[in-house]
Protein backbone atom coordinates (compact mmCIF):
# COMPACT_ATOMS: atom_id res chain seq x y z
CA UNK A 1 0.00 0.00 0.00
CA UNK A 2 1.29 3.52 -0.78
CA UNK A 3 2.51 5.31 2.37
CA UNK A 4 1.50 9.00 2.81
CA UNK A 5 3.34 12.04 4.31
CA UNK A 6 2.63 12.81 7.89
CA UNK A 7 1.58 16.21 8.04
CA UNK A 8 1.93 16.85 11.42
CA UNK A 9 5.55 16.04 11.92
CA UNK A 10 6.37 18.51 8.85
CA UNK A 11 8.60 22.01 10.32
CA UNK A 12 6.37 25.21 9.40
CA UNK A 13 9.09 25.85 7.03
CA UNK A 14 8.79 22.78 5.43
CA UNK A 15 4.79 22.71 5.61
CA UNK A 16 4.95 26.29 4.01
CA UNK A 17 7.43 25.64 1.16
CA UNK A 18 5.00 21.95 0.27
CA UNK A 19 2.07 23.58 0.32
CA UNK A 20 2.31 27.50 0.13
CA UNK A 21 2.15 30.09 2.57
CA UNK A 22 -1.95 30.73 2.35
CA UNK A 23 -2.69 26.74 2.87
CA UNK A 24 0.12 26.68 5.55
CA UNK A 25 -1.82 29.37 7.39
CA UNK A 26 -4.86 27.45 6.76
CA UNK A 27 -3.40 24.16 8.53
CA UNK A 28 -1.84 25.28 11.50
CA UNK A 29 -5.08 25.18 13.68
CA UNK A 30 -6.24 22.02 12.83
CA UNK A 31 -1.96 20.74 13.03
CA UNK A 32 -1.21 22.05 15.79
CA UNK A 33 -4.47 20.45 17.55
CA UNK A 34 -3.12 17.44 16.37
CA UNK A 35 0.12 17.52 17.47
CA UNK A 36 -1.12 18.16 21.05
CA UNK A 37 -2.64 14.71 21.15
CA UNK A 38 0.00 12.89 18.76
CA UNK A 39 -2.61 12.15 16.10
CA UNK A 40 -1.43 11.76 11.94
CA UNK A 41 -2.59 14.36 9.28
CA UNK A 42 -2.60 12.77 6.27
CA UNK A 43 -0.97 14.65 3.16
CA UNK A 44 -0.26 13.14 -0.17
CA UNK A 45 0.63 10.07 -1.27
CA UNK A 46 4.52 9.59 -1.53
CA UNK A 47 5.71 6.84 -4.45
CA UNK A 48 7.99 4.79 -3.78
CA UNK A 49 9.61 4.49 -7.05
CA UNK A 50 10.43 7.89 -9.74
CA UNK A 51 8.44 7.12 -12.77
CA UNK A 52 9.69 9.25 -15.64
CA UNK A 53 7.11 9.92 -18.46
CA UNK A 54 8.92 10.93 -21.51
CA UNK A 55 7.06 14.81 -22.70
CA UNK A 56 7.01 15.53 -26.49
CA UNK A 57 9.67 18.67 -26.93
CA UNK A 58 8.03 21.97 -27.22
CA UNK A 59 8.07 25.13 -25.97
CA UNK A 60 7.82 25.16 -22.38
CA UNK A 61 6.88 26.97 -19.24
CA UNK A 62 3.96 28.23 -17.38
CA UNK A 63 4.29 32.03 -18.37
CA UNK A 64 6.58 33.95 -21.06
CA UNK A 65 9.19 34.64 -18.33
CA UNK A 66 8.93 30.94 -17.51
CA UNK A 67 9.97 29.88 -20.83
CA UNK A 68 12.70 32.34 -21.28
CA UNK A 69 14.33 31.27 -17.84
CA UNK A 70 13.78 27.01 -19.50
CA UNK A 71 15.67 28.72 -22.52
CA UNK A 72 18.52 30.73 -21.02
CA UNK A 73 19.14 27.68 -18.71
CA UNK A 74 19.32 24.91 -21.59
CA UNK A 75 21.37 27.01 -23.20
CA UNK A 76 24.18 27.18 -20.26
CA UNK A 77 23.43 23.78 -19.54
CA UNK A 78 24.55 22.92 -23.37
CA UNK A 79 27.66 24.75 -23.21
CA UNK A 80 28.94 23.49 -19.81
CA UNK A 81 28.42 20.96 -22.05
CA UNK A 82 26.23 18.97 -21.12
CA UNK A 83 24.03 16.38 -22.71
CA UNK A 84 20.18 16.52 -22.73
CA UNK A 85 18.27 13.25 -22.36
CA UNK A 86 14.95 14.93 -23.17
CA UNK A 87 11.34 16.80 -21.12
CA UNK A 88 9.98 14.12 -18.18
CA UNK A 89 6.54 14.72 -15.59
CA UNK A 90 7.62 13.04 -12.33
CA UNK A 91 5.16 12.67 -10.13
CA UNK A 92 6.65 14.19 -6.97
CA UNK A 93 5.81 15.81 -3.45
CA UNK A 94 6.85 19.22 -5.46
CA UNK A 95 4.67 20.87 -7.64
CA UNK A 96 8.04 21.20 -9.45
CA UNK A 97 6.94 18.10 -11.43
CA UNK A 98 8.59 18.87 -14.90
CA UNK A 99 12.09 17.68 -15.79
CA UNK A 100 14.65 18.21 -18.28
CA UNK A 101 17.13 15.76 -17.08
CA UNK A 102 21.11 16.01 -18.16
CA UNK A 103 24.26 14.60 -17.16
CA UNK A 104 27.89 16.31 -17.24
CA UNK A 105 30.54 13.46 -17.64
CA UNK A 106 31.78 12.19 -15.65
CA UNK A 107 30.45 12.22 -12.27
CA UNK A 108 27.59 14.88 -12.41
CA UNK A 109 23.56 14.56 -13.30
CA UNK A 110 21.59 17.97 -13.82
CA UNK A 111 18.25 18.53 -13.70
CA UNK A 112 16.07 21.90 -14.56
CA UNK A 113 12.54 21.42 -12.36
CA UNK A 114 9.59 23.44 -13.00
CA UNK A 115 5.82 23.02 -12.77
CA UNK A 116 3.65 24.24 -15.92
CA UNK A 117 1.02 24.30 -13.46
CA UNK A 118 1.69 26.36 -10.91
CA UNK A 119 0.13 25.35 -7.12
CA UNK A 120 1.18 28.29 -5.32
CA UNK A 121 1.60 32.12 -6.01
CA UNK A 122 5.44 32.29 -7.66
CA UNK A 123 5.74 28.69 -7.42
CA UNK A 124 7.19 25.64 -9.91
CA UNK A 125 9.43 28.68 -11.16
CA UNK A 126 12.49 26.79 -13.30
CA UNK A 127 15.24 25.97 -11.16
CA UNK A 128 18.26 23.81 -11.86
CA UNK A 129 19.62 20.72 -9.68
CA UNK A 130 23.02 19.58 -9.80
CA UNK A 131 23.82 15.67 -7.99
CA UNK A 132 27.24 13.35 -7.24
CA UNK A 133 27.21 10.67 -5.58
CA UNK A 134 30.53 10.01 -3.66
CA UNK A 135 33.16 7.67 -4.08
CA UNK A 136 33.14 6.98 -0.04
CA UNK A 137 31.49 8.13 2.87
CA UNK A 138 34.67 9.18 4.81
CA UNK A 139 33.08 12.69 5.31
CA UNK A 140 29.63 11.27 6.67
CA UNK A 141 27.77 12.09 3.51
CA UNK A 142 27.09 10.28 0.83
CA UNK A 143 26.19 12.44 -2.12
CA UNK A 144 26.04 16.51 -2.74
CA UNK A 145 23.05 17.78 -3.84
CA UNK A 146 23.68 21.61 -5.16
CA UNK A 147 20.67 23.67 -6.11
CA UNK A 148 19.70 27.34 -7.53
CA UNK A 149 16.32 26.51 -6.34
CA UNK A 150 14.43 30.14 -4.48
CA UNK A 151 13.20 27.06 -1.74
CA UNK A 152 14.30 25.11 0.35
CA UNK A 153 13.57 21.07 -0.05
CA UNK A 154 10.73 19.58 1.66
CA UNK A 155 10.95 17.50 3.54
CA UNK A 156 14.19 17.85 3.57
CA UNK A 157 16.81 15.74 2.35
CA UNK A 158 18.28 13.31 4.82
CA UNK A 159 21.32 13.64 6.77
CA UNK A 160 24.04 11.64 4.69
CA UNK A 161 22.83 14.63 1.67
CA UNK A 162 25.17 17.76 1.88
CA UNK A 163 22.78 19.97 0.39
CA UNK A 164 23.87 23.41 -0.64
CA UNK A 165 21.73 25.97 -1.98
CA UNK A 166 22.78 28.88 -4.41
CA UNK A 167 19.34 30.94 -4.82
CA UNK A 168 19.77 32.97 -8.27
CA UNK A 169 22.70 31.54 -9.50
CA UNK A 170 23.42 30.70 -12.82
CA UNK A 171 24.59 27.50 -14.35
CA UNK A 172 28.08 27.70 -15.24
CA UNK A 173 28.04 29.91 -11.60
CA UNK A 174 26.57 26.79 -9.92
CA UNK A 175 28.31 24.14 -11.27
CA UNK A 176 32.07 25.53 -10.32
CA UNK A 177 30.23 26.21 -6.76
CA UNK A 178 28.79 22.38 -7.34
CA UNK A 179 32.69 21.08 -7.82
CA UNK A 180 34.11 22.59 -5.00
CA UNK A 181 31.61 21.01 -2.58
CA UNK A 182 32.03 17.46 -3.69
CA UNK A 183 35.89 18.42 -3.68
CA UNK A 184 35.86 19.14 0.03
CA UNK A 185 34.56 15.67 0.49
CA UNK A 186 37.21 13.53 -1.74
CA UNK A 187 36.00 12.74 -5.74
CA UNK A 188 32.47 11.75 -7.33
CA UNK A 189 31.14 8.56 -8.42
CA UNK A 190 32.31 8.70 -12.36
CA UNK A 191 28.84 7.41 -14.01
CA UNK A 192 29.58 5.45 -17.28
CA UNK A 193 28.03 6.35 -20.92
CA UNK A 194 25.11 3.32 -20.68
CA UNK A 195 24.11 4.65 -17.01
CA UNK A 196 20.39 5.68 -16.87
CA UNK A 197 20.16 9.45 -15.93
CA UNK A 198 17.47 8.52 -12.95
CA UNK A 199 19.32 6.31 -11.46
CA UNK A 200 21.28 8.81 -9.29
CA UNK A 201 18.08 10.38 -8.32
CA UNK A 202 16.31 7.33 -7.52
CA UNK A 203 18.82 6.70 -5.15
CA UNK A 204 18.83 9.91 -3.70
CA UNK A 205 14.79 9.03 -3.17
CA UNK A 206 15.47 6.25 -1.66
CA UNK A 207 17.59 7.41 0.79
CA UNK A 208 15.34 10.43 2.04
CA UNK A 209 12.77 7.83 2.53
CA UNK A 210 14.27 6.33 4.92
CA UNK A 211 15.13 9.50 6.41
CA UNK A 212 11.33 10.73 6.28
CA UNK A 213 10.36 7.02 7.90
CA UNK A 214 12.89 7.40 10.48
CA UNK A 215 11.33 11.22 11.50
CA UNK A 216 8.36 9.62 11.21
CA UNK A 217 6.87 11.48 8.37
CA UNK A 218 5.80 8.51 6.01
CA UNK A 219 2.40 6.32 7.37
CA UNK A 220 0.40 3.94 5.71
CA UNK A 221 -2.38 5.37 3.97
Amino acid sequence: MPRRLNLTALTDEELQTLVGEAQAVALLPDLSRARLVDRAVLGPTVPEQLSAERLPERTWGASPEASRALAALHADLLAAPATAHGTFYLPTLSDTRHWRAYTLEPEVVAAVRWSETPETAGGGWPSLYLLTWLRDRASGFACVLSTGAPHALSPSSGPEVDVHRHPGLGAAELLACHRQHVLRHGRGQKMGAEDDWLRPWQALHTMNLKAWEGRGLLLEG
